[in-house]
């Protein structure tokens, strides 16, 4: 019978771990009432397993989950947010220093990860998954990188997968913010599977039964029977006939422009003069609305950010190039467009930033080119070196 462990820190964990058997363990986000939002400690916590997962010679797969009706819409920005209103820009950004170690952490450790992204996937509840093995999508997934809404820029890793998506995919996800599904997440590579939402609890309990089942496999074996069970569960589903997907050539026509200027005339042009149906001038009218209501600066640094990713070799460059914007953009020396987010969207929830500068023509590429410049060297993001940890194994606990 699979053993519970509990988490030292709290009556109620944030993250339940349930070991089924020495070669599966299950890790699953707990915060339902805050939508498995990831606070700091959230991340820690999962840090620690996942090394101690990664250090233990008997498991094979970690299979990442969460309670309740979401994944997790990303990070815990409220606290965030408290930290600079406070004038702790440093314990900001350490928040985010913790987040993007664990994303380099999921990306390059060596044991096999199941994500279930049954629900809302979003901001570091996407990094924390995206990064892994195996992406599992339901009929209830929703996936969105919307961070340029709130003065942000689509971080946690999002420069590596957003830039590696198929045309200018990325740039159009990265810029409007767009919600995606799970059949799209699938059909785009966001996801290795899709499975009904019914059938993840039995899925679950095949994944457990075979490699409990299989003591004496190779690392490659192990990898090879995972992926034929999620084949065995996993489906084909359908597009929706509005599905993003299938205007690939307009995507790719008007989000190819050089600037975020060109990219939005673009937009407005194709909405002026096309024929296509009302849905498609929906699609068009909502993606033209979206860049124009978010940040200015925002959309220039993430279209910056994820045309670079696509030249950086891997995630942890990616990551380290992140965390230096990131830090800037927390430190408010251009322009205060976070903090702005926060109380229009968090606080005050009036859903009316006043954001500065607030045009894209006022923006400078000397201005985007600050995002980009090196922290000082004690301030810059270390990569966590898994193969140099000793950490107490997963089976000791």
């Amino acid at each position: 019978m699979a053993s519970l462990i509990s988490d030292l820190h709290s009556s109620d964990p944030e993250i339940l771990v349930r070991k089924n058997n020495r070669f599966v363990t299950t890790l699953t986000l707990n915060r339902p009432r805050k939508l498995n939002a990831l606070s700091v400690s959230m991340l820690s916590r999962l840090s620690e397993l996942f090394l101690r997962c990664d250090n233990d010679p008997h498991v094979k797969l970690v299979i990442l989950k969460a309670t309740g009706k979401t994944f997790s819409p990303g990070g815990d920005i409220a606290s965030v947010a408290q930290h600079l209103y406070n004038g702790n820009v440093r314990a900001a950004c350490r928040s985010f220093a913790t987040a993007y170690s664990l994303m380099y952490l999921v990306a390059t450790k060596t044991r096999p990860q199941v994500s279930f992204l049954n629900g809302m996937t979003m901001g570091t509840g996407a990094g924390v998954s995206i990064h892994g093995s195996f992406r599992v999508t339901t009929e209830k997934t929703v996936f969105a990188m919307p961070e340029a809404a709130i003065g942000g820029f689509p971080d946690v890793g999002s420069s590596y997968f957003l830039s590696r998506l198929p045309g200018f995919f990325g740039e159009y996800l990265g810029l409007t913010g767009a919600k995606l599904d799970g059949p799209e997440m699938l059909a785009l590579g966001l996801a290795t599977h899709f499975v009904p939402s019914s059938k993840l609890a039995s899925l679950e309990e095949a994944l457990v039964r075979t490699l409990g089942a299989l003591p004496n496999t190779s690392s490659s074996d192990d990898r090879a029977f995972i992926s034929a069970i999620l084949d065995a569960y996993s489906e084909q589903p359908a597009l929706k006939a509005k599905s993003a997907y299938h205007r690939m050539d307009v995507i790719d026509k008007c989000f190819s422009q050089s600037t975020v200027e060109e990219i939005l005339s673009s937009l407005e042009k194709e909405y002026a003069t096309s024929t296509n149906t009302s849905d498609h001038h929906e699609w068009l009218s909502s993606s033209i609305q979206s860049m124009k209501s978010a940040s200015p600066i925002s959309l220039k640094i993430a279209l910056r950010s994820i045309r670079g990713g696509r030249n950086l070799q891997g995630v942890g460059e990616c990551i380290v190039r992140e965390y230096r914007i990131i830090c800037h953009v927390l430190r408010g020396e251009i322009s205060k467009d976070f903090m702005e987010g926060c109380r229009a969207i968090l606080l005050d929830k009036d859903k009316n930033p006043k954001w500065e500068p607030s045009r894209l023509e006022l923006v400078t590429d000397h201005m985007v080119s600050h995002y980009f410049s090196r922290l000082d060297d004690d301030e810059e993001l270390k990569r966590p070196q898994t193969s140099k940890l000793s950490v107490t194994p997963i089976s000791k606990l």
